[in-house]
This record gives C-alpha cells, sequence and structure tokens, in this order.
C-alpha cells in the first residue's frame, strides 16, 4: 500500500471513530456543538455542551485502547489546552467557562474508552 493511500485509509478512519465518539456522547445527553474546530493553536476534534460545561474531546484510534492513548504525545496535549483557551475566549464567560477535556480512545473494533478529564492543563 502506497503511503498516500494509507494517509487517507487513516483519515477516513479518524472520521469514523469520530463519528462513533460523538454517537456515543449524544446518547448520553450531550449536544455536538463543534468538529475539528481550528484555532491558531491547534484543532480540536469534537466539541460538546454538556449543561453549561464546554467538553473538549480529543478522539484517539488504534488497534488497542493502550497503543491509542499511547498515541497522545505532551508536546499535542499542550497544543490541544491551547486552542481549548482559544475557544473559550469565545464564549460568553470566557476563561471562566466550565469545561473539561476528555480522552476517547477506540480500538480497532470500534469500542470506545473514555477518559474524562484525560488533559490536564500542561
Amino acid at each position: 500500500m502506497c503511503k498516500q493511500s494509507r494517509g487517507r485509509t487513516a483519515y477516513h478512519s479518524g472520521l469514523a471513530a469520530e463519528d462513533t465518539v460523538s454517537r456515543m456522547y449524544d446518547r448520553r445527553g450531550l449536544v455536538e456543538t463543534r468538529r475539528r474546530w481550528r484555532g491558531k493553536g491547534g484543532e480540536i476534534d469534537l466539541i460538546f455542551a454538556d449543561g453549561d460545561t464546554v467538553v473538549f474531546v480529543e478522539v484517539k484510534k488504534s488497534r488497542t485502547h493502550d497503543r491509542a492513548a499511547q498515541m497522545l504525545s505532551m508536546r499535542q496535549q499542550q497544543r490541544l489546552c491551547r486552542a481549548a483557551e482559544e475557544y473559550l475566549g469565545t464564549q460568553p464567560r470566557g476563561s471562566l467557562t466550565d469545561a473539561r477535556f476528555d480522552v476517547a480512545l477506540v480500538d480497532g473494533y470500534g469500542n470506545v474508552e473514555v477518559i474524562e478529564n484525560g488533559i490536564m492543563a500542561a
């Protein structure tokens, strides 16, 4: 398989994982407000409203949940936190907005494991 084809496959696999995670949060009663939101600090995969709380979700997909978790580097976590801060700046309460950052791990079978508050401000 050529590099371009692998990249395309990974891209579509990531979109499918985001769809799976979005449906799971929807079943929990959260409302998706943004998908692949991009700011100067980076991109956030999914953003939900849980009442007055903004829930940022980073989706990681791999063969196993452990491998998916290992894909989230400290540097990426820092970029995600900067992007989340930028997004909160667009909200009426700004940085006073209640928020959390979850990590959704998707394995090769489509099983999802969510780690609430999985990313803490670095």
